[in-house]
């Protein structure tokens, strides 16, 4: 069973920066495997924040756009979130996913608190 290990939330001022990560137990990065952050809001559904396909397209939800950055290190079986310019509308619970398409992942990781505090 694959996991996935989130990291890098916490608690942040308006205007500053974060790194989210999420570490793959196996490299399942090598070939065919889109991957995602999604985040969920007190009270609110969970929304699709950025996505990165399989061959490298990239999607961002408006709200985030030219604030964040999604990657991927397949070496280290790393994805990334890059947020910076953080408002207070992205506090949450942030997840990671791979290895499929939105809305459909095979592998989740647990949830990443990001508070943001203006």
């Amino acid at each position: 069973q694959t996991q996935l290990v989130g990291s890098g939330g916490g608690s942040v001022q308006a205007g500053g920066s974060l790194k989210l990560s999420c570490t793959a137990s196996r490299n399942i990065f090598i070939g065919s495997c889109g991957v995602a952050w999604y985040r969920q809001a007190p009270g609110k559904k969970r929304e699709l924040v950025s996505s990165m396909s399989n061959d490298g397209i990239k999607t961002y939800e408006d709200i985030v756009k030219g604030r964040f950055t999604i990657s991927l290190a397949v070496a280290t079986n790393t994805m990334y979130l890059q947020m910076n310019s953080i408002q207070t509308e992205d506090a949450g619970e942030y997840y990671c996913a791979a290895c499929g398409d939105p809305p459909s992942f095979r592998h989740w990781g647990q949830g990443i608190q990001v508070t943001v505090s203006s």
